[in-house]
């Protein structure tokens, strides 16, 4: 696989961003793209490893490492590397049916179980070494996923689904991740597919979830209108309350709801006008944006503190900045994660370290400093009709923090309230649909993603839909 020593004397080489301080002042993608060549050289890396752990998906210690769609990563790299992109795409295309997503917003648990970035401390002394390699420098397989996807539509590879009609069909409720995922492997199984979507638009947390300069929506519009051409249906703005609703027999309902049930925070002041759930705030930022429109909610001129140190709380940073903030706070209840890891988390454990990701970035250009306080917890909103300050135990001590919008971004607690109850399945003790495998207490209806196994990431839900349309259709 690849070239040989490549693993020892290229260094890992990843597209520079726009800088933090010039990208933050609009809502355009800030991710730049390496040249073919460049991402051809970085694919060489790819060893030929005995055992690769990049490939296989799996839960360490409670955290995700390597792929959980079993993507035949030395594989499409190994075909990037000698040119061979179309086969590099088919391959990717086998395990997973929206690389353009992944390849945008995962996290990159693969990256975490490469075997590169296991930490050689002695590597520098290596003879075959001519150039400085660190520890850590994992493949860039997510990079090199994306340049494979987005050559696919630009050299129009990545041809619509012609199966042969097999005479049944499948609702699909819920166009996020795994419903998407779901729909097009039903489809390639012969279903005729119909998916019904709350929104105005298809991508759930894609498209409203996640701000668009982290993943521009015209890359979630360039699939949905491929699955249109692929025959699978799409009823946009029906939130399905009952499955009689449905007004046809389905020889098989899948429920891709999401998680969509916000965590609260009962404290004093909680009524307080301008105390927002953050899926809230981002879902009227993007929808704001992409209509050219002032948002009903905003961040300018206004002191912001975000409860919530993960993806979405980062991202609300970015969207606070970009809208005008006067300062953004983040408090984060956990400690401060260690700069390298420690000796309970050893490699292929997803690495708990700091993390800097890019929204505290544009808090460090804009504002000067890291916007994150840890060890913070959220003891009272203090103001008349609305908020103007937070009151936090910070390490023991209490500090007051100045305020007057605050994003509520401490994840969430299962599938929205009542939904469950009006499909008629039942539930876990943590919101989530009850399934054995898949399979719902309801004949005939399915569950995945979010909605299944509570909040996680995308390429799980995308894992979650392809496997539930195998268990749906009666597939090993």
């Amino acid at each position: 696989m690849g070239k040989t020593n490549a693993c020892l004397t290229i260094p890992r080489i990843t597209a520079q961003d726009r800088s933090a301080l010039s990208r933050s002042g609009d809502f355009l993608p800030f991710h730049k793209h390496l040249t073919l060549d460049e991402q051809r050289r970085q694919a060489s890396r790819c060893m030929d490893c005995g055992v690769p752990f990049c490939h296989a998906g799996r839960i360490l210690n409670g955290m995700a490492t390597g792929c959980p769609l079993g993507n035949l990563i030395p594989e499409f790299n190994d075909l990037l590397y000698r040119g061979a992109y179309r086969q590099a795409l088919m391959r990717l295309l086998l395990t997973n049916p929206l690389p353009e997503f992944t390849g945008r917003v995962c996290p990159a648990p693969c990256e975490q179980g490469c075997m590169r970035a296991f930490p050689h401390e002695n590597l520098s002394k290596h003879p075959l070494i001519n150039t400085p390699v660190k520890c850590m420098e994992a493949i860039t397989i997510r990079e090199n996923e994306l340049t494979l996807v987005e050559m696919g539509f630009e050299n129009g590879w990545i041809a619509p689904i012609d199966a042969a009609p097999n005479g049944k069909s499948a609702a699909v409720i819920g166009a996020g991740p795994a419903g998407l995922a779901c729909a097009i492997r039903l489809r390639e199984y012969g279903y005729s597919v119909d998916i019904y979507e709350k929104a105005d638009k298809p991508g759930g947390l894609l498209m409203y979830g996640i701000p668009h300069m982290k993943l521009e929506k015209q890359a979630i519009d360039r699939r949905v209108k491929w699955m249109e051409r692929s025959g699978i249906k799409f009823h946009l703005s029906h939130e399905v309350r009952g499955l009689s609703e449905l007004g046809r027999k389905y020889d098989a309902v899948v429920v891709c709801v999401g998680s969509g049930q916000p965590r609260d925070l009962s404290v004093s002041g909680r009524s307080l006008k301008g105390i927002e759930f953050a899926v809230d705030y981002l879902t009227e930022s993007t929808k704001s944006v992409l209509a050219g429109a002032e948002p009903s909610v905003t961040a300018k001129g206004k002191d912001v503190v975000i409860l919530g140190g993960g993806d979405t709380g980062n991202d609300c940073v970015a969207t606070a900045i970009r809208q005008g903030a006067k300062s953004v706070t983040q408090l984060e209840i956990m400690k401060r994660p260690p700069d390298e890891r420690l000796p309970g988390n050893p490699w292929p454990e997803w690495a708990r370290t700091l993390k800097t990701d890019y929204g505290q970035q544009e808090a460090e250009a804009r504002f000067g400093a890291d916007p994150r306080i840890y060890e913070a917890a959220t003891r009272e909103f203090v103001g008349d009709e609305a908020v103007s300050q937070v009151v936090a135990d910070v390490a023991g001590v209490q500090k007051t923090y100045p305020a007057q919008l605050v994003l509520l971004a401490m994840g969430f607690v299962g599938v929205s309230s009542g939904l469950a109850e009006s499909l008629g399945v039942q539930t876990t003790e943590r919101g989530a649909i009850q399934t054995d495998g898949y399979r719902t207490s309801m004949d005939g209806v399915y569950a995945c993603g979010d909605a299944r196994r509570g909040q996680s990431l995308v390429v799980w839900a995308v894992r979650e839909g392809c496997e539930c349309a195998k268990a749906a259709a009666g597939r090993p």
